[in-house]
């Protein structure tokens, strides 16, 4: 049976394998600074990190008839039957806090008194270290009772202590733990005898923290905040995040989606408390826990900013600062320093982008003169400078937007986020920077000029060029030249734009999956529809085709992934794509009128 997960988490801590069919989490992880990316502690392959369990006179019983729903659109809970008794179970990760809750609650339903032991039971086998490629830490995995807690408290030292999980309950429960082949079993158990129709809840908190206090006393602040606090003010926070549309099943996708972007492409160092940016904390994505200007400032910042414009502050404020030096690289690790080296000229220009659209939106120009945006800006624009021709007002690359290598050097894409760039900083510091406009139109009337080509039904808009009369045929959903109106650089009735969208969207285009159920566009990089694609659909006048796709898409049951298959709507590649899944939230509140702001 093929496993369905349930992704949750807040600021700290990711929680992206939780079962569907067992209730058990399998792993969960943090971003840590000095580690470079995400930490993550695991079962052992057959045995999860943590899962509910019933017990009645020594026997087990099996939760069945599981049913779930999400609170708010972003916390999971669970119904089941354990014999005559229901079970229900509710996983939070209440905001701004070091950890998480597992709830469990038990109601006798029979006629007769029964005895029961239930709560949670486990095995911290690995611990890894997830960059792109997951590695396993080598260190040593301890597991002790602490008077901090009253009781165990799991610790992984690499010579000093580097990072330490702790439970407690607010009922009295019975611990033990025992190692075996290098994993570490425990069970966390609460012993009761409920009377016909009686029920008890218990809530077992999970502190974390670079070691035993901080881990404990983590537990100990959510315990004494207390269950109803906490998931008082969580709600209320996704509450005030959400939008209304009265589609009921766009309004789910949309919460959810907009949810995990949050939660999954931004997060806070448990070492350092510092808002990083990533592509995605769960490590079913390929390539998590790392920097792209384009996925984090083009794709989940939007929708952040449709949703709570502080943090989009903040992620500007990373963006220019952390990540400044080295803006434009193709990835990066959260520290800022360079993960995989190859210029996109994409990635260079995106930070201007941002600040444009946050600016608009708020009408916060202050951030304008922040010594790391304006030093950034001043940063992009000289490396920007090395990348003209000599002649032409077109600006090269060396890494398309599928972070693939360039079939010719000048993108039309790329150069028309150029042109948007360099407006948009004429009009943001127009004291400073009033010629770049000059440069603008400059590049736009180069991409006209030589980013067209002549084909049977009129001029088109070529994906690159190479200025010497070689050029390509091609698209891609990072990047694509359907987005040309949604950037404000033509009308969607312009002739080049409208021979451009017939030829990649027809039957005859390689990768245009036009007769097939899930019909938009895919590319070499993954050849299948990409969400990305179906997020420029909506932005490109193509709304009720792309809202109909995602109607009927499982995805990555219903968690916005790279691609899908054209056939079937599920999930083919880069499943738990956090950026990408702001991208689609921002696409599908656009196009259904819930963006008020000039973009």
């Amino acid at each position: 049976m093929r496993e369905l997960y349930l992704p949750t988490g807040n600021e700290y801590v990711s929680l992206p394998d939780i079962s569907e069919r067992t209730a058990a989490i399998w792993s969960f992880s943090c971003l840590h600074m000095g580690a470079k990316g995400l930490v993550e502690f695991r079962g052992d392959g057959s045995v999860p990190v943590m899962a509910p369990f019933v017990h009645s006179r020594g026997a087990n019983l099996p939760l069945t008839d599981m049913a779930w729903q999400r609170l708010e659109y972003w916390v999971p809970e669970f119904t089941a039957h354990a014999g005559s008794l229901t079970v229900r179970g509710t996983i939070l990760a209440p905001v701004c806090e070091r950890g998480f809750i597992y709830r469990l609650s038990i109601e006798n339903a029979s006629d007769s008194p029964v005895d029961v032991a239930y709560g949670l039971e486990g095995a911290w086998a690995s611990t890894w270290l997830c960059v792109n490629e997951d590695k396993e830490i080598l260190g040593t995995k301890r597991v002790t009772d602490s008077l901090w807690n009253s009781g165990p408290v799991f610790e992984f030292f690499c010579g000093l202590p580097f990072l330490t999980f702790a439970p407690m309950c607010d009922l009295d429960t019975v611990s033990s733990h025992s190692e075996r082949g290098g994993a570490i079993d425990y069970t966390l158990e609460r012993r009761v005898t409920l009377a016909p129709g009686e029920s008890e809840a218990a809530c077992f908190y999970w502190g974390l923290g670079y070691e035993e206090v901080a881990a404990a006393t983590s537990a100990k602040e959510m315990l004494r905040q207390g269950w109803n606090h906490e998931m008082k003010t969580t709600l209320d926070y996704l509450r005030s995040r959400s939008w209304h549309t009265d589609d009921a099943h766009l309004r789910t996708l949309y919460n959810t989606n907009l949810f995990f972007c949050i939660f999954y492409s931004t997060g806070l160092t448990i070492d350092t408390e510092e808002l990083v940016l990533v592509t995605s904390r769960s490590p079913r994505y390929y390539v998590s826990a790392a920097y792209w200007d384009r996925d984090s400032l083009f794709w989940s910042f939007p929708s952040v900013v449709d949703a709570d414009l502080d943090l989009a502050r903040e992620m500007l404020l990373y963006a220019f600062g952390r990540q400044g030096r080295n803006i434009g690289v193709h990835s990066r690790f959260i520290d800022g320093t360079v993960l995989e080296p190859g210029f996109e000229l994409d990635e260079l220009v995106a930070p201007v982008l941002a600040l444009e659209r946050y600016v608009s939106a708020s009408g916060d120009r202050s951030i304008l003169t922040l010594p790391c945006v304006t030093h950034g800006v001043e940063r992009i624009l000289r490396k920007l400078k090395t990348k003209r021709h000599a002649s032409a007002a077109l600006y090269e690359t060396f890494l398309m937007p599928t972070d693939d290598l360039r079939t010719y050097p000048y993108l039309t894409y790329d150069n028309v986020l150029v042109w948007r760039a360099l407006r948009a900083l004429s009009r943001l510091y127009p004291e400073r920077f009033a010629s770049l406009a000059d440069e603008a139109e400059k590049v736009r009337e180069a991409i006209f000029e030589h980013c067209t080509a002549k084909g049977a039904d009129g001029r088109y808009f070529v994906w690159s060029t190479d200025l010497n009369g070689n050029s390509d045929v091609y698209d891609e959903p990072p990047g694509s030249l359907l987005l040309l109106p949604y950037l404000g650089f033509c009308e969607s009735r312009c002739p080049e734009y409208v021979n451009t969208a017939r030829m990649i969207r027809s039957p005859d285009y390689t990768y245009s999956f036009a007769s097939c159920e899930f019909a938009d566009i895919g590319c070499a990089h993954a050849p299948h529809p990409w969400l990305p694609s179906i997020a420029n659909s909506l932005l490109s006048g193509e709304e009720e085709r792309a809202t109909d796709i995602l109607r009927r898409a499982f995805m990555d049951n219903g968690i916005v992934c790279e691609s899908i298959d054209e056939y079937t709507g599920e999930c083919t590649t880069g499943a738990h794509f956090a950026t990408a899944a702001g991208f689609v939230c921002h696409a599908l509140r656009r196009a259904l009128g819930g963006v008020n702001y000039e973009e």
